[in-house]
């Protein structure tokens, strides 16, 4: 039977075929319209400014090619946002955990310690904590230039001038009037193209010395690499206080641990129970990379900076902030649940972390004070040093978690473990030192008062009205003859 038969024997075919017909060539021209869209997105995305000059730090100025990047990336000064745990509200970390001020004794966090602002903030927030313009530890000299390395475009332009060892062992106050212009484009992109790329140094030479070339990463590794440039641990080596990434012997918390180990380092010594301590920073690429959405390929910016559709041009949100704050765009585009669903998910994930990290800094404030009563009762450092060195591996894995942002949703098991072994170290510490106290007669350790920031700084013996005195004719002597921070 031919087509023409067939139509003429079924009436309602016709009108089938021309539907059919209508179809196919609606869907061809949303395929042609979507082919004239991409171009036309990839050549404005992609657009390499032409005026762009090399090492350029003001981002108002990037601004001018990538308005939307430009206009996204100025959200980051809202501070409303506030999650469960965290958030990017200004938030004082001592005032609602005061028994942070004692597992920081000796060292400039224990004077002041404050949740994160948006990448806005950075110099602005940098230059106003009580932790700048004086000695990190009693000890220690003035603070290097170092403490800049994360904070501005305005370090590598630095770095290019002076090399990256100068820099570095320059003074912090010195670099103040250089360091003006606050975290954004330069600090991740190739001026001349957009591309991203590495700024900083210290994680190249990381890569280098683990006899990897970061020049062959992927662009969506890179998405990831460039946030490692500064949410990683690391540390100032030697007299020149050289930015470094501990990661020779690997990046898990044990790793980095064997690392410092292995030439004795130690950030500073406690004050109340005279351990060797570790500080650690922010390791989130590290507790990133052992998370599922790591291991998985998910980039950092995947969740943290979404790609968002106006009109025909799909660019990337540079307000980089937590993506509870935008789980439609962020969680929503892999996962089919609701986003409260999605939301009580994560809760339940930091719930339950936080209670570990609680009880294991209950331990350790204790521990560090059943070292002072066995010091102040005459044990000999032969004696001291197991408990010493229990406290110091106990308290590590707790900074290690407490430091970094997010990593108990980015590896909640990775967290847990860490935190579970400093459990077992920190009360392994207790037995060592209740059987020295034992020993000495004394069956009862005096607590100091946590029942407010103020109470826990005074029992340490810090004055914070003169510290705080003391930062401000600092900021008096020294600010005016900065420039304005541009933003």
């Amino acid at each position: 039977m031919s087509i023409k038969d067939f139509i003429s024997r079924n009436p309602w075919s016709g009108w089938l075929l021309f539907l059919a017909t209508v179809a196919v060539v609606f869907l061809l021209g949303i395929l042609a319209s979507s082919i004239v869209e991409r171009r036309s997105e990839a050549r404005y995305a992609y657009r390499p400014p032409t005026d762009l000059k090399p090492f350029e730090t003001d981002n108002s100025v990037w601004g001018k090619f990538y308005p939307r990047e430009y206009q996204s990336w100025l959200s980051t000064a809202d501070t409303s946002f506030r999650s469960k745990h965290a958030g990017n509200k200004s938030l004082d970390i001592l005032a609602t955990d005061p028994e942070l001020v004692i597992l920081w004794a000796g060292y400039s966090f224990s004077k002041d310690y404050s949740q994160a602002r948006g990448h806005y903030w950075a110099v602005e927030d940098n230059r106003n904590t009580l932790r700048t313009g004086a000695p990190m530890t009693p000890e220690a000299g003035p603070q290097p230039a170092t403490c800049w390395a994360c904070k501005s475009p305005d370090v590598p332009r630095m770095i290019d001038n002076m090399g990256a060892e100068s820099f570095y062992k320059a003074s912090w106050a010195s670099m103040g009037p250089e360091i003006t212009n606050t975290i954004g484009c330069a600090d991740c992109h190739n001026p001349e193209n957009m591309t991203l790329t590495i700024t900083r140094p210290a994680l190249r030479e990381a890569f280098e010395r683990q006899g990897k070339d970061i020049s062959k990463a992927g662009h969506q590794e890179m998405r990831s690499l460039v946030c490692a440039q500064c949410h990683v641990e690391y540390y100032f080596k030697g007299e020149g206080k050289y930015l470094t990434f501990p990661w020779d012997k690997g990046m898990t918390a044990d790793d980095i641990e064997s690392y410092y180990d292995s030439y004795s380092f130690s950030d500073w010594t406690h004050s109340v129970s005279r351990t060797p301590m570790l500080k650690a920073q922010h390791p989130d690429y590290e507790l990133f990379q052992a998370g599922i959405h790591g291991q998985r390929g998910v980039a950092c910016a995947d969740c943290h900076m979404p790609y968002i559709a106006e009109g025909g041009v799909k660019y990337t949100s540079h307000h980089v902030q937590s993506p509870l704050n935008m789980i439609s765009s962020t969680c929503a585009v892999c996962h089919r649940q609701s986003e409260e669903e999605l939301r009580n998910n994560v809760y339940e994930r930091q719930d339950k972390i936080a209670a570990l990290r609680n009880y294991l800094e209950e331990v350790l404030v204790s521990a560090h004070y059943e070292a002072k009563a066995a010091w102040d009762a005459g044990t000999d450092e032969a004696s001291m040093k197991p408990s010493l060195d229990l406290i110091r591996q106990a308290q590590w894995r707790w900074d290690f978690c407490a430091a970094s942002h997010g990593g108990s949703f980015h590896a909640p098991l990775e967290v847990a473990s860490i935190l579970s072994n400093g459990i077992i170290k920190a009360l392994e510490a207790r037995i060592e030192l209740a059987s020295i106290l034992t020993g000495k007669g004394i069956d009862k350790v005096m607590m100091p008062d946590l029942s407010s920031k103020a109470s826990a700084q005074k029992s340490i013996g810090l004055d914070m009205e003169t510290l705080i005195r003391e930062k401000e004719e600092f900021k008096k002597q020294i600010l005016p003859s900065w420039d304005k921070a541009v933003i």
